[in-house]
C-alpha cells in the first residue's frame, strides 16, 4: 500500500467543514459567509445510536443518484466500537464495516463523518485519502446532501493543498 501522504491535510479540511456546520448549528442560522459568498448549508444529521447509523448507511447506498453512480457496491455493516473516539473502515474478505463509537465521542456520529467511512467503501482507493478518495467522498456529499456542501468541500481541500 502506498503511504498516505495527504491524509492529514484531508483530515484537517473535514474537521474545518464540520467546524463550519458546528458554528452554524450552534448560531441557529445556515447561512454562512463562506470566503465572500453567502451559502445556506443544509442540517447535517446526528446520530445516537450503531442502529440509526446502520439505517443511514442503508438509505444512502439506495440513493438513486448512489446507486447509478455505484452500482457494484456491496452492502456496508455498521458495528459499535468501543474505548475509542474515531469512526473506521474495515474490509475484509467476507464483509465491509463500519466501526462506530458507542456514545462517548459524538462527533464520529454525525453525517459528514459516516459519509466519509461510506466513500472509503464506494473507493478501494491506494492511498486511502488520495485523489480517487478525495474525488469520491466530494461527489457522494453532492449526492447526498447538497451541491453546496460539495463546493465547500472542495474549496477547503484545495486551501489545505489537498489534491
Amino acid at each position: 500500500m502506498t503511504r498516505d501522504a495527504q491524509r492529514t491535510k484531508v483530515y484537517a479540511a473535514e474537521g474545518f467543514v464540520r467546524t463550519m456546520f458546528d458554528r452554524a448549528a450552534e448560531r441557529g442560522n445556515p447561512v454562512v459567509d463562506f470566503f465572500g459568498t453567502q451559502l445556506t448549508l443544509p442540517p447535517e444529521a446526528r446520530f445516537g445510536s450503531v442502529q440509526s447509523v446502520a439505517a443511514y448507511v442503508e438509505q444512502v447506498l439506495a440513493h438513486p443518484a448512489v446507486r447509478e453512480r455505484w452500482p457494484a457496491t456491496t452492502p456496508l455493516r455498521v458495528r459499535p466500537r468501543r474505548g475509542v473516539t474515531a469512526a473506521h473502515y474495515e474490509r475484509t474478505e467476507n464483509a465491509a464495516t463500519i466501526a462506530v463509537p458507542e456514545g462517548r465521542s459524538a462527533w464520529a456520529l454525525r453525517e459528514l463523518v459516516i459519509l466519509h467511512e461510506i466513500a472509503h467503501h464506494l473507493v478501494d482507493a491506494d492511498p486511502p485519502h488520495g485523489p480517487e478518495f478525495v474525488a469520491v467522498y466530494t461527489e457522494l456529499v453532492g449526492a447526498v446532501m447538497g451541491a453546496e456542501v460539495a463546493h465547500v468541500l472542495r474549496v477547503v481541500y484545495a486551501k489545505e493543498g489537498v489534491r
